[in-house]
């Protein structure tokens, strides 16, 4: 276990430290990481294995999500995590079940059967020695993760083939839909430079190599260039349960409507480096007092929140969604028990 937390310490190091950039390649590592922790458990018990997994999983991820509160994607693998721990139990003790009762009420019919197995399950009233072994468990649980940390790495490749634009920054899935919908057929591409990093630079160059009609933009030019585009694609650093998304700055404008009350949910701010470098802002220091105040405060957000109303289509893995459909899809990805209760306004 020793080994254990110093990965613990090492990852949630890096995240406070922001040496993780990006959400796909936060969640590859949290899950990574989790998936060792549930290997490295000690299960002497016969009972309450689930919960003893799940309770190592829930302080490792209090952890990391401690670490970097404004990357969603940390607290959506735990969940994740918890999820399948739990269908996992449960598909273990459907399948003890489903062994003791051969021989016993054949004529059934299979409807009838599911539903007894799993409200019997789901009671948890089970003799001791139908409950799931130590390893069994453990070793489902790391084989679902695997196909978790799987499906993290390949997201991108899998949403790519569902291609049949305007653009902002710099997207792996984006470039790789782009590039396969050039497959199917003829179109441009303008890409918005998403300054201060410019990593539209890094798409627009990646696009036009791979032969693509591509046009690079300033950011000021978007409300400009909107009315001449069909579609607008954006990658999302996080969906959320109402089906808006937290993406990279300036996204929002993108979106062809004026919104003067735009909504912030979460956000990160950034390093004012990126902005201006210490001799320009130097430059506005005043001395006068003390070691020196600033007369010029920078603010550099890294995230804009995009209604649900703003969207249209989710592209997924899994196809293509409607903003509306996104609470579907989280009841599939995760367990009721483990989702933050939405807050009542204030009266």
């Amino acid at each position: 276990m020793a080994d254990v937390q110093g990965l613990v310490n090492e990852l949630a190091t890096s995240l406070r430290k922001r040496k993780v950039e990006g959400s796909r390649e936060t969640a590859r590592l949290t899950a990574e990481l989790l998936r060792t922790v549930i290997s490295a458990q000690k299960l002497p018990s016969p009972t309450n294995q689930a919960a003893a997994l799940i309770a190592a999983v829930r302080g490792v991820g209090q952890r990391l999500i401690a670490a970097n509160p404004v990357e969603l994607a940390i607290g959506n693998i735990v969940r994740r995590i918890f999820h399948i721990i739990r269908e996992e139990e449960l598909s273990l003790q459907v399948e003890g079940l489903s062994l003791s009762t051969q021989g016993r009420d054949r004529d059934r019919d299979e409807e009838d059967d599911k539903a007894f197995l799993s409200s019997v399950a789901t009671s948890q009233r089970l003799l001791p020695d139908k409950s799931p072994s130590s390893w069994t468990l453990k070793h489902h649980d790391i084989e679902a993760g695997n196909d978790l940390i799987e499906d993290i790495i390949t997201c991108h490749e899998q949403i790519a083939d569902l291609a049949v634009a305007l653009t902002l920054g710099q997207s792996r899935t984006v470039k790789k839909f782009l590039r396969a919908a050039k497959k199917k057929r003829s179109f441009q591409v303008f890409v918005a430079e998403g300054a201060p990093k410019y990593l539209g630079h890094v798409l627009a160059k990646a696009l036009a190599a791979k032969g693509l009609q591509t046009t690079m933009i300033t950011d000021s030019s978007v409300f400009a260039m909107i009315s001449r585009v069909d579609v607008v694609i954006v990658g999302v650093h996080a969906v959320m349960a109402n089906g808006g998304i937290i993406a990279p700055v300036g996204t929002n404008m993108l979106c062809p409507l004026y919104r003067n009350n735009q909504e912030v949910l979460l956000n990160d701010m950034r390093c004012p480096s990126e902005l201006l470098s210490f001799g320009e802002f130097s430059d506005f220091m005043d001395f006068s007092i003390g070691s020196g105040a600033s007369l010029l405060n920078v603010v550099n957000p890294a995230f804009d929140y995009v209604p649900p109303e703003l969207v249209s289509l989710f592209v997924t893995e899994i196809g293509g969604h409607n903003p509306s459909y996104i609470y579907r899809l989280i009841s599939d990805f995760y367990c009721a028990d483990d989702l933050p209760q939405q807050q009542k306004p204030a009266s």
